[in-house]
């Protein structure tokens, strides 16, 4: 969860400066004695919306895919934590309880490489929003969220000849490369990191 927080904080647009009292950035400001300045409820608004649409397209590729699989998936509680059940017994058909789970990070994937591919003006806060969940989510699952009881690559690993490191191999290099073309595609430009004078700033500058 920590790192998905960091991700979230990197990804956010709020320019953080080391080294430095205050960053300004085509017109967005962060003083770390008072805040941003210049940034709208709007954006805000916008870019979260973005970030929650990429989670609801994880959430809804599982509910999906094991309908069209014929089975029925519920959503219940595991340690407390809500949780999509796919209805498959994977002992008996782990090729579709495979499919069932890689279906989210696959689909987001999937989003955000449309995103890149897809020619067009772009590089709005909502876009950005929805390239800062998929990564996010997907680095969540190859690091501390891969050995949960419920993780996504535990099952794909379980119900596969692959294992927990390669399927965080696949899937994290699909989102490294994507974090790469970001970093170098001048619509997204100040997403991650950039060399400030006193410091570096992290986040996104609008």
């Amino acid at each position: 969860m920590f790192l998905g927080l960091l991700a979230v904080i990197l990804s956010s647009g709020l320019p953080w400066n080391l080294g430095a009292q205050t960053a300004t950035q085509s017109g967005l400001t962060f003083d770390v004695s008072r805040g941003v300045a210049g940034a709208t409820d709007n954006y805000w608004r916008r870019f979260a919306l973005g970030f929650g649409a990429s989670i609801m397209a994880h959430e809804s590729a599982h509910i999906l895919s094991a309908i069209a699989m014929g089975f029925h998936p519920h959503v219940g509680l595991d340690r407390g934590r809500p949780t999509i059940f796919s209805g498959i017994d994977s002992r008996k058909y782990p090729h579709k309880q495979f499919i069932f789970s890689a279906a989210g990070l696959t689909t987001q994937a999937a989003i955000n490489e449309a995103i890149l591919d897809i020619p067009h003006t772009g590089g709005g806060p909502m876009e950005r929003g929805i390239l800062a969940g998929g990564i996010a989510t997907t680095l969540f699952y190859i690091t501390i969220g891969r050995n949960g009881a419920v993780s996504d690559i535990a099952f794909m690993s379980r119900t596969s000849s692959l294992s927990k490191t390669q399927l965080s191999l696949i899937f994290g290099g699909v989102s490294a490369i994507q974090t790469l073309r970001i970093s170098r595609n001048p619509k997204y430009r100040h997403f991650f990191v950039r060399p400030a004078d006193g410091g570096l700033v992290f986040g996104l500058s609008y």
